[in-house]
């Protein structure tokens, strides 16, 4: 199970103040010295926290890989392509929005066209595409019909659901990943997932990599971000084999 730290939010910490402190490409390094399999951020169109120099001494900086989330509007798409990242996930965006709060509408057609778009233009430049998507088999159909290699699964109801309803969300989740698996698409999964709720996503089968930010940033804020790196990668480590249990926390020895 591969883990992807997303620092966004050391980004939106520094624009609190607007000063250059605390720094995501130095958060980016510290998580991959602590053991992450890959940095995730995203370059919003109103640049509310990551910025476009951010991305540019990312992309310069990750040795590991760099996950570039964008919009599938010309301009983000333009700098995908000069920048040509490991990995470009498109997602949708929506300015009144605090985060992103649902998957790309591929039954849309507005919608199906301009990720059609630009997946042609990211992948002409050798870059490997991912959609961020809502946990329907519907969806993962779609993404394969548009030819991208990887879909990132929303978790965002599954993390918010109440304990009674989280079972029911998890096995949308199961059915979505194993639809993924199915059509021949690399199954990510992302959005809401914490120390206390990942178990049972990084246990299903289908499932090879998670994107986990604001959690893990967080968490870095009592611990430091070396610690909580580490402390996630033990929770991923042990997962799986645990398909079907609560996904209670235990705090790994140290932690």
């Amino acid at each position: 199970m591969r883990l992807y730290v997303n620092i966004d939010h050391v980004a939106t910490v520094r624009e609190a103040r607007r000063t250059d402190e605390p720094g995501p490409v130095r958060a980016a390094i510290l998580a991959e010295l602590a053991g992450a399999d890959g940095i995730t951020a995203h370059l919003r169109q109103d640049r509310r926290h990551v910025n476009d120099h951010d991305i540019e001494r990312l992309h310069e900086t990750v040795r590991t890989g760099l996950n570039l989330e964008l919009s599938t509007e010309a301009e983000m798409v333009a700098i995908g392509c000069r920048l040509a990242p490991f990995q470009v996930t498109l997602v949708p965006e929506r300015r009144e929005e605090v985060t992103t709060e649902g998957g790309l509408d591929l039954s849309r057609e507005g919608v199906r066209e301009r990720v059609a778009e630009a997946v042609e233009r990211l992948q002409g430049e050798g870059i490997r595409v991912s959609l961020f998507v809502d946990p329907t088999r519907e969806a993962m159909t779609r993404s394969a019909e548009l030819g991208v290699e990887a879909i990132e699964i929303h978790t965002g109801e599954y993390a918010n659901a109440s304990r009674s309803g989280r079972a029911g969300e998890l096995a949308r989740l199961h059915d979505a990943a194993r639809a993924g698996r199915e059509v021949g698409l690399a199954v990510h999964a992302g959005h809401g997932l914490t120390y206390e709720n990942v178990v049972p996503v990084a246990a299903l089968p289908e499932s090879e990599e998670v994107n986990i930010g604001h959690s893990i940033v967080s968490r870095s804020v009592l611990v430091g971000i070396d610690r909580a790196v580490r402390g996630m990668r033990e929770i991923l480590r042990d997962a799986p084999g645990r398909v079907g249990e609560p996904g209670v926390w235990v705090p790994p020895q140290g932690f």
